[in-house]
């Protein structure tokens, strides 16, 4: 007869209880986007479940040598060097927690690294595939919505979530000047494009322009981040341009053209909000690629032989 399916153990409530009050303190203290949240959970839940399978229901039953142990066996599981760094990132911040709180007598995640990976460029669209997609047909049903919408992603290098938050009273027209709420809850102010001020213009006489309002209304609220994102998928398609595109493509694209043109990565940092310079400098890659192609069709000294 087949046996039934074992259920795999529950992890033990005193851990349960530590990672829901580590994450209500990134929801109210940090105001970390529900995204990041999630994303948080996640991981401290995969955690937990190894923690059960190894028979812990203490935290000082998590040690260095039990924390590599984990990391390995997901590692020997196929889990990327990136999906391990998240892993252990998320791991970080509740260690601290379970210290501050008194229930680890040290950070036991401190010197531990995982395993490396190879860092993936984002790809962007070039400048003729992005003027393609944002000169939408502003005639067509929500065509003043899409063009504003695309402009300023593209316009500003905003996220996603930062475009679903945006109200009318942190555009600042006349100064041309976008002020943004980003990760962390940290502000940063943001020149604005003569092409987005327009298309905003635009919305403004369609739609009205009061202060606490979305710039993008849905049903109730904002237009959600799932809509946008749908949005910009549709869009892509309608307007010809094949890639895989989605906001953040746009975000990507706007670092790697501004780079491209200006050379200035400490500015580039500040206008995308980037904590940190390496976050950043992922574009000088993309700088330096653009320059190899044109190095190769052009100098003479590059040609290769086909023979």
């Amino acid at each position: 007869m087949p046996t039934e399916p074992v259920a795999p153990p529950r992890p033990a409530a005193l851990l349960v209880e530590a990672v829901e009050r580590h994450l209500t303190v990134l929801a109210t203290q940090r105001r970390l986007a529900v995204r990041s949240v999630a994303a948080y959970r996640d991981q401290l839940e995969r955690l937990l479940q190894h923690l059960a399978e190894a028979g812990v229901e203490d935290w000082r039953g998590l040690d260095g040598l039990l924390l590599r142990r984990i990391l390995a066996r997901q590692h020997r599981a196929g889990l990327s060097g990136r999906s391990l760094a998240q892993f252990l990132s998320a791991v970080r911040g509740l260690c601290r927690s379970l210290v501050r709180e008194g229930l680890l007598a040290e950070d036991i995640s401190r010197g531990i690294r995982p395993p490396k990976s190879v860092r993936r460029l984002p790809e962007v669209l070039d400048p003729d595939e992005t003027k393609q997609l944002v000169e939408v047909d502003t005639s067509a049903p929500l065509g003043v919505r899409d063009r504003a919408l695309l402009e300023l992603i593209y316009g500003c290098g905003l996220r996603v979530s930062e475009v679903h938050a945006l109200t009318w009273g942190e555009i600042d027209r006349a100064e041309a000047l976008v002020r943004v709420l980003g990760k962390g809850a940290k502000t940063r102010i943001v020149p604005v494009g003569r092409h987005a001020l327009t298309a905003l213009a635009a919305l403004a006489a369609e739609t009205g322009e009061v202060a606490g309002q979305p710039v993008f209304p849905g049903r109730d609220g904002p237009l959600s981040i799932r809509a946008i994102e749908l949005r910009v998928k549709k869009l892509a398609a309608q307007q010809g341009v094949w890639k895989r595109v989605y906001p953040h493509l746009l975000r990507h694209s706007y670092a790697s053209h501004l780079l491209e043109s200006s050379g200035d990565l400490r500015g580039v940092q500040e206008l995308l909000g980037h904590a940190d310079l390496k976050t950043t400098a992922i574009y000088t890659h993309l700088d330096y690629q653009h320059l190899a192609q044109v190095y190769d069709r052009a100098h003479p000294r590059a040609r290769r032989s086909s023979g």
